[in-house]
């Protein structure tokens, strides 16, 4: 292992229930950029497990078991949150619906993180070998995430016949997810005096024929391995104006295309490019999807133990990194996603010990017992 913990960092409480510790996790300081308290108490906390072995990358952190097993799984789950808004220190709260833990991180991931944990430290004789894996700066620039620099830095970490990664799901399987694509359309005219307009050329105006498209635009409903990805075309945003007496002569409309993973990147391009032909288009970036990945027997075996019908993931998730490097992988952990990153996010009690029962049950070789 590398990056050895601080001897004076408190280690978690990990023979407490997944509850209780998804509270002391959101306590604690996570916000993007501000990870290493919690990737300490982490190391600090699995050092003196002899069935895992440890490696640390920046505030990334992989415990391993090699048990001699004829299957690896991949578990992930990423350590930090958007910012605090007045939403932390958490709090219980008892709704209609049942008993929530409130505050930042609850969902978004905190409440799979500490169903990890719990799980890394208590199964010391799975039916398969396990690399769980906590990553920093999910929240924030591609470029800066922690699963993408593990991968870059060491690759043959990710080895495993299946991955899943803990984002709130309701503790129901979605399986792979959608692509992202960002674009921008740009028209071009010519400036004048808004009381000659006729001497100019408004290229607000002539984003007109790019409005109507995406007003018009009818969604694909894409099937993919059995599951039914929603594809979604929108204006994100819009620029465009000099002053308030002046003809623009440049204006750009922003679009967020959510294409189903059985279309590549380069064919999401290719869609947009002919959509808006005789526009400039610029492709401001682009990210694969994941295909469901539910044949592999290990999959097919994980969704047996769990129970419930597989759903696909329409935004994009970190299963995309596992699916480039030839890992099929799933989203399964507690919590909305709908209440992810929200001022009152918040996490139903029994979402987080029903996943924790799933993972269980899956990763000691049983199959589930209810319906």
């Amino acid at each position: 292992m590398t990056d050895s913990a601080p001897a004076l960092v408190s280690p978690l409480d990990l023979a407490a229930t997944s509850v209780a510790l998804t509270k002391q996790l959101c306590d604690m300081p996570s916000v993007s950029g501000d990870e290493r308290s919690i990737a300490d108490a982490i190391v600090a906390s699995l050092g003196g497990f002899d069935h895992l072995e440890l490696h640390r990358d920046g505030d990334t952190v992989v415990a391993r078991t090699n048990l001699g097993r004829p299957s690896r799984v991949v578990i992930a789950g990423h350590i930090d949150t958007v910012p605090i808004n007045d939403n932390v220190p958490t709090r219980y709260e008892t709704l209609v619906e049942g008993e929530y833990l409130w505050g930042r991180g609850t969902v978004d991931m905190k409440g799979g993180v500490a169903v990890q944990l719990k799980l890394a430290a208590e199964l010391t004789d799975p039916a398969v070998d396990i690399t769980w894996m906590w990553y920093d700066n999910e929240e924030v620039s591609s470029d800066l995430n922690g699963l993408g620099r593990l991968a870059r830095n060491s690759p043959e970490l990710f080895a495993g016949e299946f991955a899943i990664l803990g984002e709130p799901t309701n503790s129901l399987i979605e399986g792979g997810c959608n692509g992202t694509l960002r674009a921008q359309i740009r028209t071009h005219g010519l400036r004048a005096h808004s009381a000659r307009s006729w001497v100019g050329d408004n290229a607000i105006h002539s984003l007109s024929p790019v409005l109507a498209t995406l007003a018009t635009y009818e969604p694909r409903q894409v099937e993919v391995e059995g599951l039914v990805f929603r594809e979604g075309l929108n204006a994100v945003g819009i620029s465009g104006g000099v002053a308030g007496n002046v003809i623009p002569d440049a204006a750009a409309v922003e679009v967020n295309y959510r294409f189903a993973p059985s279309r590549s990147g380069d064919e999401a391009e290719a869609h947009i490019r002919e959509l808006f032909a005789g526009f400039d288009v610029t492709i401001v970036d682009v990210a694969e999807g994941a295909r469901p990945g539910l044949d592999a027997p290990v999959a097919q075996q994980f969704l047996e133990a769990v129970g419930g019908d597989p759903l696909p993931k329409y935004g994009w998730t970190d299963v995309a990194r596992f699916s480039a490097l030839g890992v099929p992988a799933v989203n399964y952990g507690p919590g909305d996603p709908l209440k992810a990153h929200a001022d009152d996010e918040r996490v139903l009690l029994s979402q987080i010990t029903a996943c924790e029962d799933g993972l269980r049950r899956w990763l000691n070789g049983t199959a589930a017992s209810a319906e």
